[in-house]
């Protein structure tokens, strides 16, 4: 099969959703097919194409958000090379500029579309807004992501139930709705596959000492991530236990605006910001930790609860729909609503290392469903569903081409 990957984001750019473009095409092509990747040039303002890993990239102008570009939403140029590629099925990841051009391509040459859809963008309407229209915009939104993925997709893949049942339950979507969790190359991540002397070296780099209890996130800095709840709750268990550090990860728009808070909370020495890190660094600090927090509540499905557990790290995550497929409550990882249950969870598992040690096997053991082989399998399946579709619709299109020739002959 001959698979066409559409992106407004592709590598080297770090993302959940690059992770889970890449671990798609590795594991399409490990399983004989051939994958193609149409994306925009975040590095500079060529089209340029690599024979070799098949990728596309077409110029676009900055928008000022993150690294991302908008390009043309039809590139002739590019149209020439994509249709030597004789795509079987297009797989569209995005809804802006090149999702467009996914939709437009695949309308004019009859190639079957799947869509997934991995934002929640309704949470990301005060990037847009700055806080004014935020009601009618979120209607906007509504119906832009109806329109992308009910009126021009052949098959819609999502990543959770929370994200099924918004299509079913307010979007009122019509279409199939394949509920895939994207996988990931868990093995990636595991203890026994690391060099232990960089840990130890991490660790030093980080003033973290054996007796240290790491709490890790890892992640964009921005509002709709909600980490300012762990910075806060923070304050609040160093009254309890000295020796509790937390490591944040990432980069992001309110990354000093949450370093000044740590500041202002007197938090300097216990609250870490690592900045980017580059992609093959990231395990060794999965290594470091003990626990994974999150507070966010806008995340579709969150490949950093996969990553930690993979590497034997116990999450424990804000109650939201999208983590509760992936983590069972008091068996691989722990939910809280409040500041105060967050905290009463981090030091229940603080104060008992045993039942530490049982949520971290047991993290491990739940992270193996999530292996990329797993993902590429159930993609694939909805890509032949796909295709037939396609096919069913071209033969009724003729035979109803063929019976309205019919009635103009009769009449």
């Amino acid at each position: 099969m001959r698979i066409g990957i559409f992106t407004e984001t592709y590598t080297p750019y770090i993302s959940g959703l690059v992770t889970s473009e890449v671990m798609l095409k590795k594991a399409l092509e490990e399983n004989g097919h051939e994958v193609y990747v149409v994306t925009a040039n975040l590095e500079s303002f060529k089209y340029e194409y690599d024979e070799e890993e098949r990728i596309l990239k077409i110029p676009g102008i900055p928008t000022g958000i993150y690294n991302s570009r908008l390009t043309s939403i039809y590139p002739i140029r590019a149209i020439k090379k994509i249709r030597s590629w004789n795509l079987d099925v297009i797989h569209s990841q995005t809804e802006f500029a090149i999702g467009t051009f996914a939709r437009l391509f695949a309308k004019q040459y009859n190639i079957p579309l799947v869509h997934t859809y991995h934002t929640l963008y309704e949470d990301y309407i005060h990037y847009i807004t700055k806080g004014y229209f935020n009601r009618s915009g979120r209607k906007v939104v509504e119906y832009l992501t109806k329109f992308y993925c009910d009126t021009t997709a052949t098959e819609l893949i999502v990543p959770t139930n929370k994200i099924y049942k918004l299509f079913k339950e307010k979007y009122r979507f019509e279409k199939n709705i394949n509920i895939i969790p994207t996988g990931i190359e868990v093995e990636r991540f595991f203890k026994e596959d690391m060099d232990s002397s960089q840990i130890e070296e991490l660790k030093d780099q980080l003033h973290i000492s054996n007796d240290d209890f790491v709490i890790l996130f890892v992640g964009r800095l921005a509002e709709e991530k909600n980490v300012e709840f762990l910075i806060e709750s923070h304050k609040n268990l160093l009254k309890k236990a000295k020796n509790i550090k937390l490591i944040i990860v990432g980069d992001g728009p309110d990354k000093e605006q949450y370093e000044a808070l740590s500041k202002e909370l007197g938090l300097e020495e216990s609250v870490l910001f690592t900045g980017k890190v580059s992609w093959d660094d990231m395990p060794y600090y999965y290594q470091v930790a003990n626990v994974f927090a999150t507070a966010s509540k806008t995340e579709t499905q969150g490949l950093t609860i996969i990553e930690a557990m993979a590497s034997n790290v116990v999450p424990v995550c804000m109650k939201d729909e999208a983590f509760e497929s992936m983590i069972t409550e008091d068996l691989n990882g722990l939910f809280f609503e409040t500041n105060e249950e967050y905290e009463e969870k981090i030091l229940y598992l603080y104060n008992d290392k045993k039942e530490l040690e049982h949520f971290d096997r047991q993290a491990r053991i739940q992270a193996e469903n999530y292996r990329s082989k797993y993902y590429g399998e159930k993609v694939l399946e909805v890509y032949t569903r796909a295709i037939n579709e396609k096919q069913k619709e071209n033969r009724f299109g003729i035979f109803s081409a063929i019976v309205k020739k019919i009635k103009e002959i009769v009449e």
